[in-house]
């Protein structure tokens, strides 16, 4: 019988050891249901936590309120308000307002689900679809308040949006893969139940970011298999430039206006005045 020598063992392990980190440095390896690089764990979710909580409790310092953090600058300039969004071209509010929460129930609701929601599904997508995912959700839900609501509708804020385009997602996923849907659809009902049942959420925001993300999940599962990641890309476009051309389009309706800073018995506020 053969044998081989505890030094040559350990020296051809650990060439394998290199050969396999060039491997997967070179663009190899595991692929997502994408086809996107396998990413080793969740990065790009807790990144967008860690964001939501640290702009959360700075307008909470701003306003000197756990509760109506809402009376701060950065919350001012930031909330997504059609006058001030569409009349002042203040276009920055599509994606600031997704990054604002209105006081300590709002932060922790949309903390938890985009936590037990985005880990797993950037996993499953790879890190840089998941991204273009979440953020073109966040311009559905945007683009959805601002197109089919009134010039004097309240503020919108959260994160939800584009949750929910993290939840519809989940639906392309279910249905590309035939898993098992009772998880999705628990998931779907709970969810479905708190946006028509809990005062001031917005139905709006849920529905465009919810297809949003059934729109982007497609582009990205179902391009065909010759130059995929040029299929996805465009897809995607395809996505954000209809999204962004209704908002140009609702904005080619408004009238404009002039908006500033105000204080109100001692609280920051922000007042539009048609022009």
């Amino acid at each position: 019988m053969g044998f081989q020598c505890t030094d040559c063992v350990q020296a051809g392990r650990q060439q394998d050891r290199v050969q396999q980190k060039q491997y997967r440095d070179a663009g190899y390896g595991a692929r997502t249901i994408t086809g996107a690089r396998q990413p080793r764990s969740a990065v790009a979710t807790p990144v967008l936590l860690a964001l939501n909580v640290v702009i959360f409790f700075i307008t909470v310092a701003q306003a000197g309120s756990l509760s109506n953090n809402n009376f701060s600058e950065l919350f001012q300039l930031g909330e997504l308000w059609n006058p001030a969004t569409l009349a002042a071209n203040e276009w920055w509010r599509i994606i600031t307002s997704g990054f604002l929460q209105f006081g300590l129930l709002h932060i922790a609701g949309n903390a938890f689900s985009l936590w037990f929601v985005g880990r797993p599904l950037e996993t499953a997508l790879g890190r840089g679809p998941f991204i273009a995912l979440y953020f073109i959700s966040m311009l559905g839900g945007s683009a959805a308040n601002l197109v089919f609501s009134d010039l004097d509708a309240v503020p919108v804020v959260g994160a939800s949006g584009a949750i929910f385009g993290l939840i519809g997602a989940y639906a392309v996923i279910v249905i590309k893969l035939r898993l098992n849907p009772t998880w999705l659809l628990v998931m779907l009902a709970l969810n479905v139940f708190i946006t028509f049942q809990v005062p001031g959420i917005s139905i709006l925001g849920h529905a465009g970011g919810f297809a949003a993300g059934l729109l982007v999940t497609f582009a990205l599962l179902y391009a065909p298999e010759k130059n995929r990641l040029k299929w996805q890309i465009g897809g995607l476009a395809i996505v954000a430039v209809a999204l962004i051309g209704l908002i140009a389009w609702k904005d080619s309706q408004t009238i404009s206006a002039s908006c500033e800073l105000a204080t109100d018995r001692g609280r920051v506020t922000y007042v539009c005045y048609p022009e």
